[in-house]
């Protein structure tokens, strides 16, 4: 009963946001819409940098670390992805051009990457969320978390977790430069 409360209030969250929206945009122009898209996009590198930089940095990856993690980079795609969805793929096919055909076609590929990304990250937060060990030790060895799931294959979705975060990373960095090409282009936001 729980989940259905907090599904309608976030129904009528994202109603609520939509429709300020809707009131807003009518009285902004096209130009202020791209710029708060490109800085909203921009927005987003220093969260993916810092969630990589949390990754690198400590060893063990606790489960602090882990949630601190996916909290940041959750951030960085909320930013990408709101106007992605908001903005970019309505405003596309009215733009088809050459430069915005290979923009969407590197934003595609990038979110390819993050689904392949994410059929690795679900299977290791199962497993880690499974083990009552890792989420309560602050140094906690990945081989002994691979022992006690059995037979789930762990180093083979930590392959897949990490071919799709540097694929995804790799074509993000593409598309925003072409995207922010784009935009000097079309709106010349310096004159």
């Amino acid at each position: 009963m729980a989940s259905h409360g907090a599904l309608a209030a976030t129904v009528l969250l994202v109603g609520g946001v939509t429709d300020a929206i809707d009131g807003i945009v009518p009285a902004l122009g096209d130009d202020a819409i791209a710029t708060i898209v490109v800085l909203a996009v921009s927005l987003s590198l220093p969260c993916f940098l810092y969630g990589a930089w949390l990754m690198i940095v400590h060893d063990p990856v606790t489960w602090r670390v882990l949630r601190t993690h996916l909290a940041v980079v959750g951030l960085g795609l909320a930013l990408t992805t709101v106007p992605l969805v908001w903005w970019m793929i309505p405003k596309l096919w009215s733009q088809v051009s050459g430069f915005a055909v290979v923009h969407a076609f590197l934003g595609l590929q990038s979110y390819a990457f993050f689904a392949l990304a994410g059929t690795g990250i679900v299977r290791i937060l199962r497993a880690k969320w499974a083990s009552e060990a890792y989420r309560r030790s602050s140094s906690f060895d990945l081989d002994d978390l691979e022992a006690e799931t059995g037979d789930l294959d762990l180093g083979h979705w930590r392959a897949r977790l990490r071919i799709g975060v540097v694929g995804y990373t790799l074509l993000w960095v593409l598309a925003f430069l072409t995207g922010v090409v784009r935009y000097a282009i079309k709106y010349q936001p310096l004159g």
